[in-house]
């Protein structure tokens, strides 16, 4: 569930937390986790950066450290909230040489955690697409990038190696406010239309990062308290409640394989 905002918040709270400090050992209870610790044992972590959806800690000796947080995974420092049950899944944890504990808790199991030389990781990384808050997307590249692909807009929204960072919650929550449908087909959108969807990713995106995300399932920030983003909610989730803005019902429809949550007569199809 994790999306831009929710990892971009966990990356800045692991920027206050845990550069310069050096992996000292790790406990996994999940087989495929357990192979990182020999070879983390001793890095030391550079730089912590987003790409998209994924947490990247640049390590000593020209490695890299991946995490993707997948559905319901999301990542504790030390003395997390532990009331909430959120945060007691816990499936990996790191010891850090300041004897603090980077965890991670993950319900389903669905988490990635990767170790990388930092080489091939970049270039693993270049398949996905721009990055919507990047000073660098204009319009221009948006529309480039939209009007070229087939499909419905918020599948090519979802789409990561067209624009990265945005899934399920943040394309209803953008296509609410710019007022499309999120089953018309991306190329035949109007100007006008591209140019909503366009300044509502930059501002729901801005937003949400602003109100460290949204945890209405399992997200929980580096110190495990939810995000505040919740209040600004006005699709995604809300079937059969009433449109803040006109009043209908919000319907909820499936597109390939996943929930959309939409207005029918402010979002026109």
């Amino acid at each position: 569930m994790p999306e831009l905002p929710e990892v971009e918040t966990t990356v800045r709270g692991l920027k206050t937390k845990v550069l310069q400090r050096t992996f000292v050992g790790l406990w996994a209870d999940i087989k495929k986790f357990k192979g990182l610790s020999r070879k983390l044992k001793g890095k030391k972590i550079k730089k912590v950066w987003r790409r998209g959806k994924n947490i990247i800690f640049d390590l000593s000796q020209g490695l890299s450290l991946l995490i993707h947080q997948k559905m319901t995974g999301h990542l504790l420092y030390d003395n997390w909230d532990k009331k909430d049950k959120a945060n007691n899944y816990i499936h990996l944890k790191f010891f850090l040489d300041n004897g603090k504990i980077l965890a991670l808790s993950d319900l389903r199991k669905f988490a990635k955690v990767e170790l990388w030389k930092t080489e091939d990781l970049k270039k693993n990384l270049s398949s996905l697409g721009p990055e919507p808050l990047d000073r660098n997307f204009t319009f221009e590249k948006f529309k480039k990038v939209v009007t070229s692909k087939k499909g419905k807009i918020k599948q090519i929204l979802m789409n990561q190696e067209v624009i990265a960072g945005i899934g399920n919650i943040y394309s209803d929550e953008i296509l609410w406010r710019a007022r499309v449908h999120p089953f018309r087909q991306g190329g035949k959108l109007a100007e006008k239309e591209l140019k909503n969807i366009y300044k509502y990713i930059k501002l729901v995106l801005k937003k949400a990062i602003e109100l460290r995300g949204e945890s209405i399932s399992d997200y929980r920030d580096l110190f495990g308290q939810k995000g505040n983003f919740d209040k600004m909610r006005k699709a995604y989730r809300r079937e059969g409640e009433d449109c803040s803005r006109c009043g209908a019902k919000i319907k909820r429809a499936k597109l390939a394989g996943r929930s959309s949550y939409f207005c029918p007569r402010c979002q026109k199809l």
